[in-house]
């Protein structure tokens, strides 16, 4: 009978007490034991880590690496991952970055940068109501096919021309892939600048951090395989087989088709605002752990504790799962998805992933993967978090 392989792991103290880092590191390994794939859990305060710990390996035993990533290896501090969903977050940061300059109102109409978007009955829409979450346009209608899904101004046009499934602000739901093309073509509005090289501009270069949205060729070998596990399913809240076929039709050609685009070149090169973002997890902390500086260098107090006020909350109109947004940001929920610290705000993506940081803590963290796990199944991050608030 074959000994399991000892899976690579290393874990860095950076500036946690010993017994609550052992502690961490426990809970980290625990979890790795039973990964298929790699992971990584960092953890920052302003910029500097006080945490790291990487383990796994890029590619599954067993499948084929993504194309242009070579071959698998061990996960370490230089893997970057597609973020999914936690790209959200980076078109918060700079939305909020866009508030703090003024040149972005989140009361003001979206028809305000945006004069198309008026139609079919949204012209009191507001920018609030997009990055909330409640501009009811969960899907694009008509879909533009999947040769169109990489080209967000075409299908901005198609959102702008669509009327809403409810009056916006009055329900919340999820936007999941329309979120990407709607805050990228109000971005490109305002700035004349595509989503790509506003998160360039205004994060990665700023800071210093591995954090793209259209990765340039040369990194791809850093980049880690995704797959699925076996049981991994979408909308684990939802049971009305009406709104699953809307689910189905929010999804369509991405977690819930048959082809794997995220694992393709394409995705890389392309800048899907809503989930394709790709990242090392110490970008993410860090990133998260500057916003959540007394002194942040990317927004003042004022413009961050608007964006993390809450905007929208209630139960997903759609997925009947509880939400609380602000704007753009995922805020501590029912569920405890940003653990028992309150108050944190940042954005989970897809299959596990989550980023974000707790406020009056002055912390930031990221746990990153490439193995996707069914919410109702994955405790990897709510246990690390545990572990984490019992420490810091």
């Amino acid at each position: 009978m074959n000994e399991p392989r000892e899976k690579p792991f290393a874990g860095h103290n950076d500036g946690l007490p010993q017994a609550g880092f052992e502690m961490l590191s426990g809970v980290f390994e625990r979890h790795l034991a039973a990964a298929e794939g790699g992971m990584a859990l960092c953890v920052y305060r302003e910029g500097l880590p006080l945490a790291r710990f990487y383990g796994g390996t890029t590619v599954r035993e067993g499948d084929s690496p993504a194309a242009g990533t070579g071959f698998s290896r061990p996960w370490t501090d230089s893997t970057m991952a597609v973020l999914f969903s936690g790209t959200k977050g980076l078109m918060a940061t700079i939305a909020a970055i866009l508030i703090d300059r003024r040149l972005l109102d989140p009361d003001a109409t979206v028809a305000t940068y945006w004069p198309e978007f008026a139609a079919a009955g949204k012209q009191d829409a507001t920018v609030a109501h997009i990055l909330g979450h409640t501009v009811g346009l969960v899907y694009v209608d008509p879909d533009p096919g999947p040769g169109t899904r990489y080209e967000n101004r075409k299908i901005a046009g198609v959102l702008a021309d669509q009327a809403p499934l409810w009056a916006p602000g009055t329900k919340v739901a999820y936007h999941a892939l329309t979120y990407g093309y709607l805050v990228a073509e109000l971005f490109f509005r305002i700035t004349g600048k595509g989503p790509g090289q506003l998160v360039r501009e205004l994060l990665a270069e700023p800071l210093g951090l591995d954090l793209h949205l259209g990765l340039p060729e040369e990194l791809d070998p850093r980049v880690a395989t995704i797959f699925r596990d076996g049981n991994y399913a979408i909308s684990t809240f939802l049971q009305d087989p009406e709104r699953r076929k809307i689910v189905d039709r929010m999804y369509a050609g991405s977690l819930t088709g048959a082809d794997d685009p995220f694992n393709s070149v394409a995705m890389r090169r392309a800048e899907m605002a809503a989930g394709g973002a790709i990242a090392t997890a110490d970008a993410m902390a860090s990133l998260y752990s500057h916003l959540a500086a007394p002194e942040s260098p990317l927004v003042s107090a004022h413009a961050l504790a608007t964006s993390i006020a809450t905007w929208s909350e209630g139960v997903d109109a759609v997925n009947d799962r509880p939400l609380r947004f602000g704007l753009g940001f995922e805020l501590a929920d029912p569920l405890g998805t940003y653990g028992p610290v309150t108050p944190a705000f940042g954005h989970s993506g897809a299959g596990g992933g989550l980023h974000g940081a707790w406020t009056e803590k002055n912390i930031g963290f990221s746990f990153l993967t490439n193995e996707m796990l069914a919410e109702d199944q994955d405790r990897r991050a709510k246990d690390l978090l545990g572990a984490l608030a019992r420490t810091v």
